[in-house]
């Protein structure tokens, strides 16, 4: 028998908001960088992550053809005790196409997404729910009136941005307590770090990194495992032509250490995100029993400040070869051309 793993739980914000140290993000289950796996599949992983202690689920209303990952999280949930599940889900993000991304933040959307989300995922109230993408086209204080109206009514429990710039935590946080920030945030995508995370910490806002194992790059994929055919990654700046061949250097590297902390490239990626405070809980996602196991894994991997800075030190940014996002458009809509207008 393997031991227990007792999973530590943290807070999120200072609203109240408990989570286990470890979410679980379900993104992957419909398709993105993997083909969709089969529903009885998608559900079994997220029993299996719940059975191991994580209670905190990030899923989106843009994930999946036709909203398929909000009902497949909804079927999921039906068989788990809801009350001990933070289920997190996000709207502004209307459209994704290679060359455009469409993100609408109106009063009037926000609430109807909400609406429509619940319905979904057959649940009475969404416990954090994100501004996925911040629309500049309208002011954030307009959006975050519309989401206290819905924690008024409880239909939301806590409120958490994604993708945001300074100036909106800010604003946004002046209209009512941002509880979580979701940001890309990984040993190769430090950007946040500079003014970012302090802001957060003065505000007393929780972070949650998405894509924490570099979008499966310490994880060993398109190194020693083949990059699926049609995933998104084909594209990716970091993944293809000689940038990748400069950043595969960067993962034996973390491979060699990984062999020092008897864990895995994929186990120390992530414990390096677990140790940067009580505030982060990254979201990784998996379509594998075996790699849901082995991150859940990364909880029990312990590091000191020397081994926290020599793994710093084995992906030196300025080495990092290529965009972290994916496309333009994606870029576009990331967290530093994410400012809105003043309200009239």
């Amino acid at each position: 028998m393997s031991e227990q793993l007792e999973m530590p739980r943290v807070k999120l914000g200072t609203q109240g908001l408990e989570v286990s140290k470890l979410g679980y993000g379900c993104m992957g289950l419909t398709g993105n960088y993997n083909p969709p796996v089969p529903e009885d599949e998608g559900i079994a992983i997220i029993k299996e992550a719940f059975n191991k202690g994580i209670t905190f689920f990030d899923t989106s209303n843009i994930y999946g053809v036709n909203f398929a990952n909000e009902y497949l999280v909804g079927k999921a949930l039906k068989q788990l005790p809801r009350e001990k599940i933070q289920l997190a889900t996000k709207f502004g993000v209307v459209k994704v196409t290679p060359s455009e991304v469409i993100v609408k933040g109106s009063p009037e959307y926000a609430r109807s997404s909400c609406e429509d989300s619940l319905k979904r995922l057959g649940v009475d109230y969404i416990d954090l729910y994100y501004i996925h993408r911040i629309d500049t086209t309208v002011p954030i204080e307009e959006t975050m009136e519309e989401l206290k109206k819905l924690v008024g009514e409880g239909k939301i429990k806590y409120i958490g941005l994604s993708e945001a710039s300074p100036d909106t935590i800010k604003r946004a946080h002046a209209v009512h307590p941002i509880s979580a920030l979701q940001m890309e945030y990984s040993l190769w995508t430090r950007d946040i770090e500079e003014e970012i995370i302090p802001l957060c910490r003065e505000l007393g806002i929780g972070i949650v990194p998405y894509s924490p194992v570099g979008r499966g790059f310490f994880a060993g994929k398109a190194i020693v495992e083949s990059v699926p055919p049609n995933s998104s990654l084909e594209y990716h700046p970091r993944f293809t032509g000689q940038n990748f061949d400069k950043n595969k250097d960067i993962y034996f590297r973390i491979e060699k250490l990984a062999k020092k902390h008897e864990c895995t490239p994929a186990q120390l990626a992530l414990a390096w995100v677990l140790h940067q405070g009580d505030d982060v809980v990254p979201i990784p996602g998996t379509t594998k029993m075996k790699n849901l196991h082995e991150n859940i894994g990364a909880v029990k991997v312990k590091l000191t400040k020397d081994d926290l800075k020599e793994v710093s030190d084995a992906v030196p940014i300025n080495e990092v070869a290529g965009s972290k996002t994916p496309t333009e458009a994606l870029e576009r809509v990331s967290w530093r051309f994410a400012n809105t207008p003043l309200p009239k």
